[in-house]
């Protein structure tokens, strides 16, 4: 499911490589998942054995091994379905953040998604392709071994063509925030505009969920419930994010910011940083080399330095990246860059010289302020 992330936190977890320069990320809730759903997978691998025409006791190693084999295949699977959107939005000139795995799946933190609504379909279509194309070749693959008698062989390739088949399939439902969501809200946007189009591809996505969760509860399937959950709160978000940007209509940054905001330097230590801050009453600075903003850095950050080390390092080492943006770039933007960074205030800079700042708090200001205007405007008059 390729997504802004807006109302999920990513933070929680780690970083296992990188691929093309995009962080892969695992979440905790993954760690959380995986035993159960090797166990689950075990529970099935006779059921699943006889579904691909393979004696169960043929299988080398035991039905946990097996289990486990497959829960880290399907999430091998999903993280090249997210590889494929993000590949596609960084060709079509987007930025993507990270890939991360959860527990039901994954998603790619775009910073900046492809605007075109074209783009927006394509990148989501490209996903399931992906895992319909990766089940597709396996199927064949999985044919062709059937003549070698290579019990263990045949049974991994029937398995990875199973999951790939269902994965790109169920991303395929238009359930908002899935990827058919995305791109039943693409076709709409034309005729409909993005907040509306947005809010029936949620609803449409809420339904799902329901009907999911139904269909777990009777059977007994608590990954379905989860499923269920997490598909309702996501499409609820994305709704809540639309009509954020739409209520913030065509306000930029330079409307809202506060100018002339007191920087540190990027050879500042630490040590001094806090001293600043406390004697300052001031939880976070913006970070300049020269006159060029490199980011924010947060009075958390500095905390978090282990005892002793806050001489040794330097302001410009915990700038914060990503978290400056220009006076003309769309509030809508600035939350992204908020969201995606957890911080509460983006440095602002024109030309790469900091010119000012804005917080989380001016821009739900300016939402307000937006509707306040809005609201004394004269209704329009009615025909007769």
């Amino acid at each position: 499911m390729a997504g802004e992330a807006r109302r999920f936190e990513l933070g929680a977890g780690f970083q296992l490589g990188s691929i093309r320069g995009i962080p892969i990320r695992i979440h905790v809730s993954f760690l959380l998942v995986l035993p159960l759903l090797a166990f689950g997978f075990a529970r099935g691998i006779v059921e699943a054995a006889r579904l691909a025409g393979i004696p169960a006791e043929s299988l080398s190693g035991g039905p946990a091994i097996w289990g486990l084999l497959v829960a880290l295949a399907l999430f091998l699977s999903v993280l090249l379905h997210e590889l494929a959107h993000s590949l596609y939005a960084i060709a079509r000139g987007g930025k993507v953040r990270s890939i991360t795995l959860l527990m039901i799946g994954g998603v790619s933190e775009l910073e900046e998604a492809p605007r075109k609504p074209g783009q927006e379909a394509v990148m989501a279509l490209v996903g399931p392709l992906t895992s319909l194309g990766l089940g597709a070749i396996f199927l064949a693959l999985y044919l062709a071994a059937r003549g070698l008698r290579s019990f263990d062989l045949s049974f991994a390739l029937f398995q990875l063509a199973q999951m790939n088949l269902l994965l790109g399939a169920f991303n395929l439902l238009p359930a908002f925030p899935m990827d058919g969501g995305r791109i039943l809200r693409s076709l709409l946007v034309k005729r409909r505009g993005p907040a509306q189009a947005t809010a029936i591809a949620a609803t449409v996505g809420k339904v799902f969920a329901i009907l999911f969760g139904m269909a777990g509860f009777l059977t007994s399937n608590l990954l379905l419930v989860l499923v269920a959950f997490f598909v309702f709160m996501g499409a609820e978000g994305e709704q809540r994010g639309a009509a954020m940007e739409a209520a913030l209509g065509g306000l930029r940054v330079a409307d809202l910011m506060v100018p002339g905001v007191d920087a540190v330097s990027s050879v500042e230590t630490a040590s001094a940083v806090a001293a600043r801050m406390v004697r300052d009453r001031r939880a976070w600075f913006p970070v300049v080399e020269g006159e060029r903003a490199l980011g924010v850095v947060t009075a958390e950050m500095v905390l978090a330095i282990p005892p002793g080390r806050s001489h040794a390092i330097r302001a410009g080492e915990l700038a914060i990246p990503d978290t400056v943006v220009g006076p003309t770039d769309g509030l809508a933007l600035a939350l992204r860059r908020l969201a995606a960074r957890r911080v509460e205030h983006l440095a602002v800079a024109e030309a790469g010289r900091l010119c000012g700042a804005i917080s989380r708090s001016d821009i739900l200001r300016g939402v307000r302020l937006h509707e306040l205007e809005a609201s004394l405007r004269p209704p329009p008059a009615s025909g007769t």
